[in-house]
């Protein structure tokens, strides 16, 4: 608290001193930019599209070389590709829905922790510096891969019938209640769990980079537009920036996690019908 009074009193300062310059703080903006390569198409390109697609090629680069030279002996680049996807496997899928069906769906847990966390991580990578995952496209995309596999796995393991009925009516509910149970449960389970998916990733990597954006725009401003007696101020905030940008990796891999932990749930819920 005493850290963001003395920010706000630096920053307030600065606007007489600018000479036409000053602090801009960050919005929301910077997760709408303008395109530039096929505007007004299908295929249109902005930054945000550009750190998703380079994300993505990373991911598969890195893995399909990790494939290709795999081997008995692994070095170091095998180890840790290996001990990311046993994480995975055991963790989370195996964990949560035992070997059987933990077997089955590891591919989709591990394609949804791997997808969510490289598009998270952009967002401290220098010439990147933004999580795609902060714009709804995306977490939308794996909230609905999240939810295909959550009904695939029910109807597999319990027929449409037995799926349903045990998505929609808790055991021991008795039926005049129905009519209340029902509508409740159905909105809980096929419309709120893909939206809080949704909407739990996006609004997480939003609020890291306004708050990266803050700090790195204070101290620009800071060092450049405020008077000698309030520079200091710009190095508590180039400080406090770098913390923030530790804390941000850290979130990004707790939000790659914490999405492909609730699929998991949700498949055993699905799987295990009770």
């Amino acid at each position: 608290m005493t850290t963001t009074v003395i920010l706000t009193a630096g920053l307030a300062a600065i606007a007489p001193v600018a000479d036409g310059g000053g602090f801009e703080p960050p919005s929301l903006d910077d997760f709408y930019p303008e395109a530039f390569a096929l505007a007004g198409t299908a295929f249109e390109l902005n930054r945000v599209m550009l750190v998703r697609i380079i994300m993505t090629l990373v991911l598969v680069a890195l893995f399909g070389i990790g494939a290709a030279r795999a081997k008995v002996v692994p070095g170091r680049m095998q180890n840790l590709l290996e001990m990311i996807l046993e994480f995975v496997r055991k963790n989370i899928a195996v964990e949560i829905l035992g070997e059987k069906y933990g077997a089955r769906y590891t591919p989709i847990i591990t394609t949804i922790f791997l997808g969510v966390f490289f598009l998270n991580i952009s967002g401290i990578l220098p010439g990147l510096q933004i999580a795609s995952t902060g714009v709804v496209g995306m977490p939308l995309v794996f909230a609905i891969a999240s939810y295909i596999a959550f009904v695939y796995a029910g109807v597999r393991a319990n027929g449409v019938a037995r799926f349903v009925k045990g998505a929609l009516v808790p055991t021991g509910v008795p039926g005049f209640l129905y009519p209340l149970i029902v509508p409740v449960e159905f909105l809980s389970t096929f419309i709120l769990r893909p939206l809080t998916l949704t909407i739990r990733l996006m609004a997480n990597m939003i609020s890291g980079h306004l708050l990266l954006s803050l700090c790195f725009l204070a101290t620009n401003a800071l060092f450049v537009y405020a008077t000698a007696q309030l520079k200091i101020l710009g190095t508590i905030t180039f400080v406090a920036g770098i913390v923030f940008i530790l804390l941000e990796a850290f979130v990004a891999a707790l939000q790659a996690y914490i999405f492909a932990l609730l699929s998991a749930v949700y498949i055993e819920s699905s799987v295990h019908m009770h």
